[in-house]
């Protein structure tokens, strides 16, 4: 994938990626925010409604390779598990659909962000950094989001951590551009639902965990079967903002089943591989085109940035 010509842009994501650093440390082969992960691989085999929304590739085909990476937050490498800290968990998929041609989804396990533009968000970065050091009240981060109502929505919105990365539902931030063969559009949001359903831990029980209880658990449960997801797209309404990550969408709208996810074992080499891979948020692939979120160009180019810079440390 390409950087972004508009000079701003960069800068934008390289001051970002340097605000994580300042947060969370420079740890250099890993990523910036959701550094510590597991990769894993497997298939994923689209619902017969999918035709009707998207032609794109991996939701005609009978089944397509994937490679997934679950995450914790922050950009600490060797975050423990259990630490409140470590929420939102992250989920990445790359359908492989030819030799170097691939599309990918992004997600979180928290509905939404707290921001609708870049700027907005290394405000809140900075804010959130100088708190830590802050002993007044209210404090830099408490100011910002007492002006920023969405803000304000997302830090309240509870995040539970899960018993599982299996057992955790994942949501797309942005908004898609889905086309089907007809030639008609909607646009969609991805949520990822797993098939052996929710469980989250209460503070007691997740203080109780280990470090690396969901690492741990995952292996676990690979070994006695695949782990799988139902991929939907949660569709606007004509009117729907379809711009703008903070503002969601009312539950009454249209969910559609896009596919299965089966996932089956670790990538071998897995270190080095998650140094490797480096996920677009923008999915570059005939039948479902970034919405004009303008999240979506600067996320790209920080994922690309950071991960050459990953790439090059790893040659070190």
């Amino acid at each position: 994938m390409p950087l972004p010509t508009d000079q701003s842009v960069l800068k934008l994501s390289q001051d970002l990626i340097q605000q994580f650093e300042t947060i969370f440390g420079e740890h250099p082969g890993f990523r910036p925010a959701h550094a510590k992960g597991i990769m894993l691989t497997g298939s994923f085999t689209p619902a017969a409604s999918a035709r009707s929304l998207s032609r794109a590739p991996h939701l005609q085909r009978g089944s397509t390779p994937v490679t997934v990476r679950f995450s914790n937050s922050t950009g600490i490498p060797l975050l423990p598990d259990n630490d409140p800290i470590a929420n939102p968990r992250g989920l990445a998929i790359r359908f492989h659909l030819g030799e170097h041609v691939h599309t990918d989804i992004v997600s979180h396990s928290t509905d939404g962000f707290p921001t609708r533009t870049g700027e907005e968000f290394l405000e809140f970065l900075r804010a959130a950094a100088a708190s830590a050091q802050s002993t007044s009240s209210p404090s830099p981060i408490e100011e910002y989001v007492a002006s920023h109502p969405k803000a304000l929505e997302f830090v309240k919105t509870p995040k539970p951590a899960p018993s599982s990365f299996a057992r955790e539902s994942y949501f797309g931030v942005t908004a898609m551009r889905f086309t089907n063969e007809q030639g008609a559009s909607r646009f969609g949001r991805y949520r990822i639902v797993p098939e052996a359903g929710i469980d989250h831990l209460d503070d007691t029980t997740l203080m109780g965990k280990s470090a690396t209880y969901l690492f741990d658990e995952l292996g676990d449960r690979l070994a006695s079967g695949p782990v799988k997801f139902r991929v939907f797209g949660q569709l606007a309404n004509d009117g729907d903002t379809v711009d703008d990550a903070t503002i969601h969408w009312p539950e009454d709208r249209e969910t559609l089943e896009l596919g299965t996810l089966e996932l089956t074992a670790p990538v071998p080499n897995n270190s080095d591989e998650q140094q490797r891979i480096i996920f677009d948020p923008i999915p570059r692939v005939d039948g479902i085109e970034p919405s004009a979120d303008p999240l979506l160009e600067l996320r790209a180019a920080i994922y690309l940035i950071s991960g050459r810079r990953r790439r090059a440390a790893a040659r070190m």
